[in-house]
């Protein structure tokens, strides 16, 4: 997970700035740079590969970027029927509906559609969450699926392999019947990339229908007993632990809500 270290007298990007600041991710930083809404001492940035230099000031909308807070992770346990998402049109809960209002601004790593449910980690470090998001972590996603219809051992075992599913391929995925119950089955699943609706759309191609999706880990990261709705800190000697080198700032001390 390492990348190249920039150096202090050059600067580091405008986007990797804002995203550290807890603004937003990396990639929502480029877009609003592409808006026209980020300025770099006075001045309308049109590059987001621009860099900042200590001392200089950045406004995103004509309000100056908070100094970057310590890099916090979090464990959630998100219920279903409630969105990955800041707001719904709609009107629809989100994740943000069953936050604790103390929590600082958190964005999640990753998503689970609002049928699905289990872990789904949340950081205030935009940097963070795309170093955590990147296909190159390589971090397994395992998964406890129910879903109506048959299946065999042998279909499930020929996922190790990949498949394309209506001209999307899938990498390697590890899948085992658990047991069946009447006319549904327990699977357990575990994959690297995560793709959208990846669990879903392989499943349904094999004649199976997705009644429940439960995200049990994300990498080292466990949804244990957490219970639904509650978020829960990791611990920071843990966090240096399995990140490294993608934490740039002391973490603070644990806590729970």
């Amino acid at each position: 997970m390492s990348e190249p270290r920039e150096s202090n007298a050059a600067g580091e990007k405008i986007a990797k700035v804002i995203a550290r600041a807890g603004v937003c991710s990396r990639r929502d930083a480029e877009r609003l740079v592409a808006e026209g809404r980020v300025k770099l001492d006075g001045k309308v940035l049109e590059s987001p590969a621009e860099r900042v230099r200590p001392g200089q000031i950045v406004l995103v909308d004509g309000k100056p970027i908070a100094e970057p807070e310590p890099s916090r992770l979090f464990r959630y346990h998100k219920p279903r029927g409630v969105l990955t998402a800041a707001r719904d049109t709609d009107g629809r809960p989100t994740i943000y509906d069953t936050l604790p209002p103390s929590l600082p601004r958190l964005m999640p790593v990753g998503r689970l559609d609002i049928n699905s449910e289990g872990l789904l980690l949340l950081t205030n470090d935009g940097e963070l969450k795309r170093r955590l998001e990147l296909p190159a972590t390589g971090w397994i996603r395992r998964y406890k699926v129910r879903a109506f219809g048959e299946v065999t051992d042998e279909q499930l075992a020929r996922l190790g392999k990949g498949i394309t599913v209506e001209g999307v391929t899938y990498g390697p995925i590890e899948a085992r019947l658990e047991r069946v119950q009447g006319d549904n089955c327990w699977i357990s699943m575990a994959l690297r990339e995560g793709k959208n609706r990846e669990v879903r759309r392989v499943l349904g191609h094999l004649g199976l229908d997705v009644s429940r999706l439960i995200r049990l880990t994300y990498g080292p990261f466990q949804l244990g007993s957490l219970g639904k709705r509650l978020v829960e800190e990791v611990p920071p000697k843990v966090l240096r632990e399995q990140l490294g080198g993608a934490i740039k700032k002391p973490v603070r001390e644990r806590t729970r809500h």
